[in-house]
């Protein structure tokens, strides 16, 4: 299945039924009147996050969204049969955005949430509505109300407990393998990876979501290399793992460039709790792996080791990250939590 994590469609809603200027006429009915149905009402279009999806796949080869629109009223004061309205129904994480692909409309986080992107317009009346004691054979009748016709933009930020960052070639795919069922494509040139992987890891009887995204390189905010447009998909994640790569002859500056694009993002990916991991320590000796850890550290601060080819350390960090979201997910109830009534 291919990813697909932007899409822009267009969406209608459907406009209301006209209503209808009808007399009754019959024979042996000498004062018959009027007798014209309303105007049926116009589909609405709504937005639903469903579960079972993780791309926007599906709006690559349909990208139009027209709902019904209403009946037109009937003689005999019948009323035009209400418009079908339509759903997309997108995985849970997307975010919907006005045509300007900045402001956003409504942000779906979890399964069942829905959100009414465009109203159906309202039914006309038909002439029964108008009739009076002072004008009892009225006329008119109003048109149905239009749609409402607009374009929206797509966008899905994956929800994951853990995100991985580092340079291409880091070992990030490796160690997704390495803990979880998920088979991302694994070798030994850049950018293997072109597009986020999200496997389920377990450690301790308890399972967390991990997602892997493309390697970022320097001037990834610019566009070089795949950019940053996959940083949205560690957006929502509790903890981020950033993997360094022991191998490397500066592992200090390969860490300041992943910390660097994370600040000319922006929002608050740059202060979300963070992991430093050098990774790759079964190519190193016991005295390269000490040099290479404190010169880390002297940027970086507390740093864990790892080999996600040989599994050394990887359990330590799998429960460092465990700790990490129980006291993330704790802080999230706490701000969210209501106080209760007072008690003396």
């Amino acid at each position: 299945m291919k990813f697909l994590d932007l899409a822009k469609v267009t969406i209608r809603s459907g406009s209301g039924g006209a209503g209808c200027v009808s007399f009754r006429r019959e024979k042996f009915i000498e004062y018959g009147g009027p007798d014209g149905g309303d105007g049926g009402r116009g589909g609405d279009v709504w937005v639903e996050a469903v579960d079972g999806l993780n791309t926007l796949i599906d709006f690559r080869y349909q990208q139009h969204f027209f709902a019904k629109n209403g009946q037109h009223g009937m003689g005999r004061q019948r009323t035009g049969k209400d418009g079908e309205s339509v759903t997309l129904r997108v995985p849970v994480g997307t975010e919907i955005l006005d045509e300007d692909e900045e402001t956003v409309l409504a942000d779906l986080t979890a399964v069942g949430e829905r959100v009414l992107l465009a109203k159906g317009g309202n039914g006309g009346f038909g002439n029964l509505h108008f009739k009076t004691s002072t004008n009892q054979a009225p006329r008119r009748a109003n048109p149905g109300q239009e749609g409402v016709e607009r374009e929206i933009w797509l966008r899905l930020k994956l929800i994951a407990d853990v995100g991985l960052l580092g340079l291409p070639n880091a070992g990030k795919s490796t160690f997704l393998a390495a803990t979880s069922n998920a088979r991302p494509k694994i070798a030994d040139y850049p950018f293997t990876t072109l597009h986020p992987n999200l496997g389920i890891v377990g450690v301790d009887e308890v399972e967390f979501v991990v997602a892997d995204i493309p390697g970022l390189i320097e001037g990834a905010h610019e566009g070089r290399g795949l950019g940053d447009r996959f940083l949205g998909h560690v957006e929502r994640c509790a903890v981020l793992l950033h993997l360094v790569d022991g191998t490397s002859e500066d592992v200090a500056g390969d860490w300041q460039t992943i910390i660097d694009e994370l600040e000319a993002y922006g929002g608050e990916l740059a202060d979300k709790p963070r992991i430093t991991v050098l990774n790759k320590i079964d190519a190193l000796d016991d005295d390269e792996q000490a040099e290479r850890k404190a010169e880390l550290e002297e940027v970086a601060g507390g740093v864990m080791t790892m080999s996600g080819v040989s599994h050394e350390g990887v359990m330590d960090v799998l429960r460092a990250c465990r700790r990490m979201i129980d006291s993330d997910r704790l802080r999230r109830k706490d701000e969210t939590e209501e106080p209760g009534p007072w008690r003396p």
